[in-house]
């Protein structure tokens, strides 16, 4: 039998109502723009993701975000270039093009870039644009936070550290998040689908309200993986009728709750592809981030007249303070700047059967502990 103490992420405890169809929030009587018809809200807790398709102004609301990506891809160039890193600029390549001539010739800027934690104005009006609050109101109400973990995905082709495992989300999160609805909207920032990076989901796993056990870390990646198997037998999943690939075109969205099963496919284009994760919850609850960030409040029926303090959620930068907690547990680069690893918490919660530069002085550490 399973020792549930030997890992901390393994709990007895299920929270099936925190994530199923009693959990639905009473629907307006008036829909709102962005606002869903309740059929695709039912599906959401019933499934645990939904398929929103041209939910977004690409023009107004995703082509800025693709600017700013550009900019950051250049102000990456221009540092590693300055430092020596890079013979050229490559500034003749375009959005989806530039980021893999440059990880060719520095390996890990893909990383360097995902770890930026920078939110660009057109991420910023992004998170909190109305119809997408409009759209978090029906799924946890009327107090909307968002959450400390977002992502920017550097999806470069061939690139086996930016293939994602099967996963649950709160195989990163604490413990309070076990308990707590964390809806994501997966953004691509082109039409996706299963040889360009796209995203395979697995319904229904989520009705049993489990944390399935996960192992870290997969490949030579700081990614939490869940096998087929423990799928299968913990969540009851049908690897064959549950799973399904989720072509996503440039304007629409995956919707998906914190314990719905899923990973994104190789890419085996000659395309980048770049895609947003963005998560929203109740303010009522902890973040998820073990204590070490907060989220923000972003929408309040309690007070319509809530402005987002930007400048206090990036006063604490996310990377910087995962990988101080896991200092003595994995190793940490000094070069900052330049270092093409990933830390977290979530390394300490799960068994690490898998180990790489992300994971290094693990066993030492434990060792010294006995």
């Amino acid at each position: 039998m399973e020792d549930k103490n030997k890992y901390a992420g393994l709990v007895d405890e299920s929270y099936p109502d925190v994530f199923n169809i009693k959990a639905m929030p009473t629907q307006p009587p008036e829909k709102k723009p962005g606002q869903l018809p309740e059929h695709m809200i039912r599906k959401f807790f019933e499934e645990g993701y939904i398929l929103i398709e041209n939910f977004f102004d690409v023009e107004k609301e995703l082509n800025p975000v693709r600017e700013d990506i550009n900019q950051l891809v250049d102000e990456l160039a221009q540092k590693l270039y300055t430092a020596g890193k890079l013979k050229k600029l490559y500034k003749e390549y375009g959005l989806f093009e530039r980021l893999t001539k440059i990880e060719a010739e520095f390996p890990g800027s893909n990383i360097l870039l995902h770890k930026t934690g920078k939110l660009p104005p057109s991420f910023r009006r992004l998170w909190t644009n109305e119809r997408l609050l409009n759209l978090m109101e029906q799924l946890i109400g009327p107090e909307v936070a968002i959450s400390p973990v977002w992502n920017l995905r550097t999806k470069t082709p061939k690139n086996t550290a930016t293939v994602v495992p099967w996963h649950q989300d709160n195989g990163y999160f604490d413990l309070d998040s076990y308990n707590t609805l964390i809806p994501t909207a997966w953004i691509p920032l082109l039409d996706t689908n299963e040889f360009n990076g796209g995203m395979e989901m697995c319904k229904n796993a989520h009705l049993k309200g489990k944390v399935a056990k996960h192992q870290c870390c997969w490949g030579d990646s700081w990614y939490v993986m869940m096998e087929e198997e423990e799928m299968v037998k913990t969540l009851g999943v049908d690897m064959k009728k549950d799973t399904e690939v989720c072509p996503v075109a440039y304007g629409g969205m995956l919707l998906f709750n914190n314990l719905t099963p899923h990973r994104s496919l190789p890419n085996v284009s000659n395309q980048v592809r770049w895609s947003l994760d963005l998560r929203w919850q109740s303010p009522d609850h902890p973040y998820g981030l073990f204590g070490l960030k907060d989220g923000m409040l972003v929408r309040s029926a309690k007070n319509p007249d809530i402005k987002a303090d930007w400048n206090k959620f990036e006063s604490v930068d996310r990377t910087t303070v995962q990988q101080k907690s896991v200092e003595g547990v994995v190793k940490v680069a000094d070069d900052h700047e330049f270092d093409t690893t990933i830390q977290g918490p979530w390394m300490k919660k799960w068994e690490l059967t898998h180990h790489n530069v992300h994971t290094q002085a693990h066993e030492k550490a434990e060792k010294g502990k006995s």
